[in-house]
C-alpha cells in the first residue's frame, strides 16, 4: 500500500467547565460546553515498514514536550485502529503543530483524532462513525470532540459528546504561555482544594446555553466559567495578570482554557479580536493569536495515491 493522507483537527476550548468529584476510576465527572476554534494541527500519515512520528511547528511554538515515540497519541491511535480491525499495518506520521502544546486546548487530542481518521482513509477501512468515536474515547476524554467539532456538550469524563445548535460566529483571542501546565497537576490541586468541602455534581448554566442560541456575545462573555481556573491560578498566579489585561483591552469575557495556561478572550467580531490582540501584544505577555469558532472537526484535506 502506498500513498499519504493529511487530516486537520481543531483546537478545543471550554465555554464552561464544570468539574465534579473524582470517580472510582480516577477521572472526574464533567459537564462542559466545547467549542472548536480555527487553530489546527495537521497530521499526515503514509505507508511505512515501521511506525514513526515526526513533529514540526511554527518557530513560535515549542514542541519539546511532544513525545516522538510509541507514547505519542497519534501513534497510539494508529495502533488502536489497526488492532480494532485485526490488521498489521505501520505508518510514518508527521504532525504539523498549530495548537499550543500543553496549553489547555487539546492539541494532543486533536492529533489522536486526526491520526484515527487519516489511517482509516489510508487503509481504506471505512470504519463507522460511531466506532471511530468509541476508539477516540479510548484514547482520551477530549478526542471524540476533536472528531465532531462545532459546539457540543460534553458529559461523563468529557468523552460523551452531544452536538449543540448555536447561532453565528464567535471570535476568540488566545494568549499563550511560554511554559505549559500539566493537566494532572491542575486536577490534583483541584482535589486538594476540595478535600474538606467536596465538589458538587457539575452543571451547565442555562444562561450560557441561552446566550449561544441567541448569539448574544456580551451575555456569553459574562457566563463563561471554569471550575479548574482557581486551581490553575494557584499553581501559576501570574496568569491572572493576562486575564485582567484582556478585560482591560475590552474583551467581553476572559477565562483560562481548560486546565490552562492559555488565556481566552471573547470578542465581538474579527475587528474587535484584532484590537484586543494588538493591545495584548503591546504588553509582551506571550504569543497572541485569534481565531473564529465554531469550526469543523477533523477532516481530510489531502489524499495521495
Amino acid at each position: 500500500m502506498t500513498g499519504a493522507v493529511s487530516v486537520t483537527a481543531p483546537a478545543k476550548i471550554n465555554l464552561c467547565l464544570g468539574v465534579g468529584p473524582a470517580r472510582e476510576d480516577g477521572f472526574h465527572t464533567l459537564a462542559t460546553v466545547y467549542q472548536a476554534i480555527g487553530l489546527y494541527d495537521q497530521v499526515t500519515v503514509s505507508a511505512a515498514d515501521d511506525l514513526s512520528v515526526t513533529v514540526r511547528a511554527d518557530p513560535r511554538l515549542s514542541v519539546d514536550e511532544v513525545p516522538t515515540d510509541e507514547t505519542n497519541i497519534a501513534v497510539r491511535a494508529a495502533v488502536l485502529l489497526a488492532k480494532h480491525h485485526g490488521i498489521d499495518r505501520s505508518v510514518a506520521i508527521t504532525i504539523d503543530k498549530g495548537i499550543p502544546v500543553a496549553g489547555g486546548m487539546a492539541g494532543g487530542s486533536a492529533d489522536g483524532a486526526a491520526s484515527l481518521l487519516a489511517c482509516d482513509h489510508l487503509w481504506n477501512l471505512g470504519t463507522a462513525r460511531e466506532e471511530l468515536l468509541e476508539l477516540a474515547a479510548e484514547l482520551g476524554s477530549d478526542v471524540p470532540f476533536a472528531l465532531v467539532g462545532g459546539t457540543a456538550i460534553g458529559s461523563g469524563r468529557g468523552e460523551v459528546v452531544t452536538p449543540l445548535m448555536t447561532r453565528g460566529e464567535y471570535w476568540w483571542v488566545v494568549l499563550e504561555s511560554a511554559v505549559g501546565l500539566s493537566t494532572p497537576a491542575v486536577y490534583r490541586e483541584f482535589d486538594l482544594m476540595h478535600e474538606v468541602s467536596p465538589a458538587r455534581p457539575p452543571e451547565i448554566p442555562d444562561e450560557l446555553i441561552s446566550a449561544l442560541r441567541r448569539h448574544d456575545v456580551e451575555a456569553l462573555g459574562s457566563h463563561l466559567s471554569n471550575d479548574l481556573q482557581q486551581a490553575a491560578l494557584r499553581l501559576r498566579p501570574e496568569l491572572g495578570r493576562g486575564l485582567e489585561q484582556g478585560r482591560l483591552e475590552s474583551a467581553h469575557g476572559a477565562i483560562l482554557s481548560g486546565s490552562g495556561p492559555s488565556c481566552l478572550f471573547l470578542c465581538e467580531g474579527r475587528a474587535h479580536a484584532m484590537q484586543v490582540a494588538g493591545g495584548l501584544n503591546s504588553q509582551n505577555l506571550g504569543p497572541v493569536s485569534f481565531a473564529p469558532g465554531p469550526v469543523h472537526g477533523a477532516r481530510v484535506v489531502a489524499k495521495e495515491r
